[in-house]
């Protein structure tokens, strides 16, 4: 599996992808694959503020119930309805099925995260 080249990880298996001051967030390929079928994921409201590495949700599989980690601090901008309907698209499409989507506290506070190839290494 080939991770997006310009999204950055975490060791709690998230990604963010950072443009400006606003970073969207979702779950990597391998976390879904550690899930298995999702069938319920529960995400933040609007406007909740989040410290890097606390939780904004759970995900739900037949397997487990995982909580989501945020990579970075910021505020919730935008969450994803379409997977409250669709939770399943998160097993076809991870990496382009995004999560939350947050205003960073700090667009440069991001150095602790992993790029693709340290995440690769992380998940072999």
């Amino acid at each position: 599996m080939s991770y997006p080249a310009g999204y950055k990880y975490t060791t709690d298996h998230e990604w963010i992808e950072i443009a400006g001051d606003r970073g969207t967030v979702g779950i990597t390929d391998y976390a879904q694959q550690q899930l298995g079928d999702v069938v319920y994921i529960d995400l933040p409201e609007v406007g909740t503020k989040l410290k890097a590495g606390q939780s904004f949700g759970t995900i739900e599989s037949v397997k487990a119930v995982s909580e989501l980690y945020s990579p970075t601090a910021g505020e919730v901008v935008e969450v994803n309805s379409g997977l409250k309907d669709k939770p399943e698209q998160v097993n076809s499409n991870p990496h382009g099925s995004w999560m939350i989507r947050i205003k960073l506290a700090d667009p440069s506070a991001t150095g602790s995260l992993l790029d693709a190839s340290q995440y690769a290494d992380l998940v072999k």
